[in-house]
């Protein structure tokens, strides 16, 4: 695999700022608010209705420079979550009824306490949910997790742009697919993909492009289709997700020249029912440093919770969260687009009247 891309950070590009960012996206014409959407649609404003998931965003290490990252994770940033800010998020759990922990990054695994937090969320009865690049599977250090996930009943949602090689490398790096696909087999090898709850394999994808997903019911029968006919690989359920127009696919956007054509087709397919489905209603995002969002996205744009809500995993109040109001923004139209994006996938709902 090439030696990563330095990332917007440690290149000091200006979108690395998350205020550059925001004022990037206000500037593309039409700018229809976020906001004047919901009203039109009769959704407006947005509120929580309760907290199953609690996503937990170890920090921005990573071991690849994905050109698509949200994130703008990679091997030269330094961002983990502290000691003392683990144990709040594990109080939290103890002392609350959220069902699932969704772990993610940069590469959450690179974390010196991953395990301990994974093996102490299943102690407590705690669905837990890896967000995994694959790759950091072939590394040295983390060969043993496949077996590791598997004795502690880890779901898996591993991303892989593309069942061919060429386009997964051009957006994720060279030979990030033969890795890839390396470390899917390992596995398939442990039980993951073999239609077992405990052991569940979910595979995300997300354009190359500056397009939307396409079906995500069609996608996934081509892609258990080809994978298995070209690698013998399986895997249980794929989830398309949209390219949200922040960070790194911001910056490709804008260089690129096709800013202005992906924000009219996000605004022009804005689906009111993907809207009543966003994964914000039902998901807190905790950063590394402790503060609390609506979402991993509202995170890397710096939006923490609005509306008097704590904004710190220190002072958690389930009852206030639970029913505050969502900070919403242009780049919201990236998870209401066609048949919805979130990090569940499509949204059933959207699905049926995209």
């Amino acid at each position: 695999m090439r030696r990563p891309l330095p990332t917007l950070e440690a290149r000091r590009a200006p979108l690395s700022d998350p205020a550059v960012q925001l004022a990037t996206l206000a500037s593309a014409l039409p700018a229809t608010s976020f906001e004047a959407s919901l009203m039109q649609a009769a959704v407006r404003p947005l509120h929580a209705t309760a907290i199953d998931v609690l996503q937990l965003n170890l920090g921005k290490v990573c071991n690849q420079t994905c050109r698509h990252c949200h994130v703008d994770a990679g091997p030269d940033r330094r961002e983990q979550m502290s000691d003392e800010t683990m144990e709040r998020c594990l109080r939290v759990l103890d002392g609350s009824a959220i069902a699932t922990v969704d772990i993610t990054g940069g590469a959450p695994e690179m974390h010196p306490r991953f395990r301990e937090l994974v093996e102490r969320a299943r102690a407590a009865g705690r669905h837990v949910i890896d967000r995994c690049n694959l790759t950091i599977l072939e590394t040295p250090s983390h060969r043993d997790l496949p077996a590791f996930f598997a004795a502690q009943g880890v779901e898996v949602v591993a991303s892989l742009p593309h069942f061919a090689a060429a386009s997964t490398d051009n957006q994720r790096g060279d030979g990030v697919f033969d890795l890839s696909i390396r470390a899917l087999r390992r596995l398939n090898e442990v039980g993951y993909g073999q239609g077992n709850p405990a052991r569940r394999l979910v595979l995300v994808v997300n354009p190359v492009g500056a397009f939307l997903p396409g079906s995500q019911r069609s996608l996934e029968r081509d892609w258990k289709r080809e994978l298995a006919r070209r690698h013998g690989v399986t895997f249980d359920s794929l989830f398309t997700i949209t390219n949200m127009p922040i960070s790194r696919y911001l910056e490709w956007l804008v260089e690129s020249g096709n800013l202005q054509a992906y924000m009219d087709r996000l605004v022009a397919a804005f689906n009111p029912a993907a809207a009543r489905g966003v994964m914000c209603l039902t998901t807190l995002s905790v950063g590394w440093d402790g503060t609390l969002y609506d979402c991993d996205f509202n995170q890397m744009l710096a939006l923490p919770i609005g509306g008097g809500a704590p904004r710190s995993i220190a002072d958690f109040d389930e009852a206030r969260l639970s029913m505050r109001e969502i900070v919403v923004g242009r780049h919201c139209f990236g998870c209401t687009a066609g048949a919805g994006s979130s990090c569940g996938g499509a949204t059933a709902d959207a699905a049926k009247t995209a």
